[in-house]
């Protein structure tokens, strides 16, 4: 029940739906880019690539992006393209062979009157096409020497409800259009990347108890780490892998511990009668910020690691059930009405972690947005958006006030990691 508890405080269930894109506002003066695809063998992945390129061009947000479709010049008319204010032309073929999927982009610099480059992308399974587009935006966008979008290559890993008490855990592309399941069997859920490189997982497995596993993606290996009665989650991971923030509740409700891998040694963070959990390392990991409902309802606080200097963070709404950082400035869920039989609304809320300092802005305006996720550059947040009858995982770029959507159809996300 305790479990059951937790995960209703964290507000981390949402129904699958479809949903649509939205791009909120973008007031820069950036390139504009014609995406066409060449005449070849395989129009199938070509479509796709061709849509999900131009998809992650205006995600980017360093760009104006024109679908030009398919395209069967041979020679470039520069004059031509210039004439329509064009300041970048992307000309991509895709094949195939088996079960390997080859991209080619040809960018043409209108401007400069010359192809700037020439470049072949391959992936040895036909799910992974997304990455191929991944890639190709990446470097489109060195290219133009814009701030740097490495994030698109990064992996998602997601739990999903599957059957009642069964759930599995997936690696996706930010979109979401690729997925793989890596765990099945029993009740997997947070799910939490052990590395930067993105070779193992952090999850936990309802075996007798609750249990805190890691899960090698390249070896295969599984490592049982830390079990507890009522809850045990890992909510951080220092940068360099070594310490794990972890949620556990041993004896009574959920309190934090900092583990370390190479000791194993474990030290308790807080002592509270109530629920501390979701644990974030912040201010060059000296500090922690967290959700804890040691006010009556649940809310945002901040200590040091040596286990000193608790502080109230947030002073607005009055349930703020989950919160991310990206060191220096977090982003937290607030409630932002009180209906006790109907729907209620929840948006994001980012704000400074500096001294004295009182900025806040918010970053949604309806329906309920829940687990805020920072990307691993800091820059850009990944969270679950669900209004009406639609459910998507959204993308907000911090930087140029934009909003992306990707529709959820038939998942039931139970929690995700970036």
């Amino acid at each position: 029940m305790r479990l059951i508890g937790l995960i209703l405080l964290l507000g981390i269930q949402l129904f699958a739906v479809d949903a649509t894109l939205e791009i909120v506002k973008n007031t820069n003066k950036i390139p504009y880019i014609v995406v066409e695809r060449l005449d070849s063998e395989n129009a199938d992945f070509g479509a796709k690539v061709l849509k999900m390129l131009v998809a992650d061009l205006k995600v980017s947000g360093h760009f104006q992006v024109y679908d030009g479709g398919v395209s069967k010049a041979q020679t470039i008319t520069y004059k031509d393209y210039a004439d329509k204010k064009i300041d970048l032309l992307a000309q991509i073929k895709v094949s195939k062979s088996s079960n390997a999927i080859t991209g080619t982009i040809l960018l043409y610099d209108i401007n400069r009157s010359k192809l700037a480059y020439t470049k072949e992308y391959t992936e040895n399974d036909l799910k992974r096409f997304p990455f191929i587009a991944h890639n190709m935006t990446i470097d489109v966008n060195s290219y133009i020497q814009a701030p740097s979008i490495q994030w698109m290559q990064r992996l998602v890993v997601l739990s999903q409800y599957t059957t009642s008490g069964s759930s599995e855990i997936l690696i996706a592309d930010y979109t979401l259009t690729y997925q793989k399941v890596v765990v099945r069997g029993g009740l997997n859920i947070f799910p939490k990347w052990a590395d930067s490189k993105q070779e193992s997982i952090y999850y936990t497995k309802y075996l007798d108890v609750p249990t805190i596993v890691k899960h090698n993606l390249v070896s295969g290996q599984i490592e049982r780490l830390v079990s507890s009665e009522g809850v045990a989650i890992v909510s951080d991971v220092s940068k360099n892998g070594e310490n794990l923030i972890l949620s556990l509740s041993p004896t009574a409700l959920s309190d934090l511990y900092i583990y370390n891998t190479k000791s194993t040694n474990m030290r308790r963070l807080t002592n509270y009668s109530g629920i501390d959990v979701d644990g974030k390392f912040v201010n060059d990991e000296k500090e922690i910020i967290f959700v804890s409902d040691r006010l009556g309802y649940p809310n945002i606080f901040m200590m040091r690691i040596d286990g000193g200097g608790t502080e109230q963070v947030v002073l607005h709404g009055r349930n703020n059930s989950a919160v991310t950082s990206n060191g220096k400035y977090a982003v937290y869920t607030s409630r932002e009405t009180n209906n006790e039989f109907g729907s209620n609304t929840f948006n994001l809320y980012l704000i400074s972690l500096a001294p004295g300092s009182n900025y806040i802005r918010r970053l949604t305006a309806s329906g309920k947005n829940q687990m805020p996720k920072y990307s691993h550059d800091g820059g850009t947040i990944m969270y679950l958006k669900h209004y009406k009858a639609q459910s998507a995982l959204g993308i907000i770029r911090i930087d140029y006030n934009t909003n992306y959507f990707f529709p959820l159809t038939r998942m039931k996300i139970q929690a995700f990691d970036w």
